[in-house]
């Protein structure tokens, strides 16, 4: 019987030492891959609102000298993210987060070189900024074929968490596909999700399979604590090659548009509808002249597939249409009244991200708001006839007092319906001065009341 244990246990110590010796080695890699990898530092200048002073021309001279002195000198803001060489003539891929609304930029490598970057064009809905530095020769990396990346394989970041230059961590790829709409509803990136421990600062560096090639961009953490939980999300390089392209060329990003309103097919409408299995994307709503609409498709239509790419949930409509050209003829496969449908159509053009020109955003009204009118999409997400997004809020401004934020969408003010830039400026020039007024506006999807008051 002992002899029965002692021989266990070593057939135990073997099934180990043999599961140890399958485990990468990841060290050639990361000394070929990281010449490649930069830190990136931003400052953006503080508003110079030293002027401005709650109650306005309410506040006597000598108090007004009395909070000057007293008051601190608004300090730039600082970012820092990571990012990585694409192409030996200096670009490279970063985070749009990482780099919005930044006044300087400063790349910087593992054997310390510096240089300053422009940005050729960034884009929000995928979270992706291209950058350009003048140098020559460098280092650069490749990005993966988008079929290689498969759950349960390795994969390998590099980054700068929280400073830390040049950090590696490696995890296994958890699942792909994953679906995380914006705060303003939209969801054209099927991210793929790790367990890699990705952190403040990794923020666009590069996700590498045991080749070294790249098959993501290190975006996202879902974090209660925010520090690393094991769940970290990364754009895919099947968006990260289409948006590059776009923003080399053009410095701009368009996408795909159908034109409709959609949810998921569960077991039970399936069973309504006569469906053989849940799947597809149900069709809630088609916006009248839209891409669907010209195209035949009808509300309670579910739409199987696009141009043969399978739709299981709804959420892989965006992530598919997105990536079509604008304009291009799709073949789109729907179900309707128990029977298969093929339709042919010109699909649309998914209404750009409003980049907001310098002169808007240095325009303020009588509320200290920088206001232009939404896309048609934002609307539509929202189930909005109308309204004007907030772009910028002045410090110290009534709105700032009211607690408003950019990317607010206001609809109500007073009594006054809001439905767009035009009749929000008539509004506001006749509100009265000194007098509380209701003030209704949409955050993250959630219908917010507020008062605003102008003071004399």
């Amino acid at each position: 019987m002992f002899k029965n244990i002692v021989f266990t246990t070593l057939l135990v110590i073997v099934s180990f030492d043999n599961v140890y010796a399958e485990l990468p080695d990841f060290s050639a890699l990361v000394e070929a891959a990281a010449p490649a990898v930069v830190k990136i530092n931003t400052v953006s200048k503080p508003t110079d609102n030293r002027d401005q002073f709650r109650g306005g021309g309410q506040v006597p001279e000598i108090f007004r000298e009395l909070l000057e002195q007293r008051r601190r000198p608004a300090r730039p803001s600082r970012t820092m993210g990571s990012g990585f060489v694409i192409s030996k003539d200096g670009y490279i891929l970063t985070n749009h987060h990482v780099v919005n609304g930044a006044d300087d930029i400063q790349v910087q490598f593992a054997n310390r070189s510096e240089y300053s970057a422009v940005i050729v064009g960034s884009d929000r809905r995928s979270d992706l900024a291209l950058l350009k530095i003048d140098a020559d020769n460098l280092p650069s990396l490749k990005f993966a074929s988008s079929e290689s990346i498969k759950v349960g394989s390795w994969v390998l970041a590099i980054g700068s968490p929280f400073g830390l230059d040049y950090s590696v961590t490696a995890g296994i790829v958890s699942a792909i596909g994953r679906s995380l709409p914006t705060e303003k509803g939209e969801n054209y990136v099927p991210f793929i999700q790790t367990d890699v421990a990705i952190n403040r600062g990794n923020s666009g560096g590069p996700l590498f399979n045991l080749n070294g090639e790249v098959v993501g961009i290190n975006s996202q953490i879902y974090s209660p604590t925010g520090g690393s939980v094991g769940l970290s999300f990364s754009i895919p390089v099947s968006i990260a090659t289409n948006v590059v392209a776009q923003l080399r060329d053009t410095g701009e990003v368009r996408r795909g548009f159908l034109g409709v309103g959609i949810s998921d097919v569960d077991q039970f409408m399936a069973g309504a509808l006569g469906l053989p299995g849940p799947k597809g994307a149900y069709i809630e709503s088609v916006s009248p002249g839209s891409a669907a609409d010209v195209g035949g498709i009808k509300p309670n239509d579910v739409i199987i597939s696009v141009d043969g790419q399978s739709i299981l949930r709804s959420e892989d409509l965006p992530h598919i249409v997105g990536l079509i050209k604008p304009e291009e003829m799709i073949n789109v496969e729907v179900y309707r009244e128990g029977k298969f449908k093929e339709l042919e159509l010109k699909i649309g053009v998914l209404e750009g991200d409003d980049d907001i020109q310098a002169s808007v955003l240095n325009q303020s009204d009588r509320l200290g708001l920088s206001v232009v009118d939404p896309s048609a999409e934002d609307l539509r997400l929202l189930r909005l006839r109308g309204g004007v997004e907030v772009v910028k809020v002045l410090p110290d401004s009534p709105a700032n007092t009211a607690g408003l934020e950019a990317g607010d969408i206001i609809i109500q003010l007073g009594y006054s319906r809001i439905d767009d830039s035009e009749e929000y400026r008539l509004v506001i020039a006749e509100i009265p001065k000194n007098t509380p007024i209701r003030i209704r506006f949409y955050r993250q999807g959630k219908a917010i009341f507020r008062t605003i008051q102008i003071n004399e």
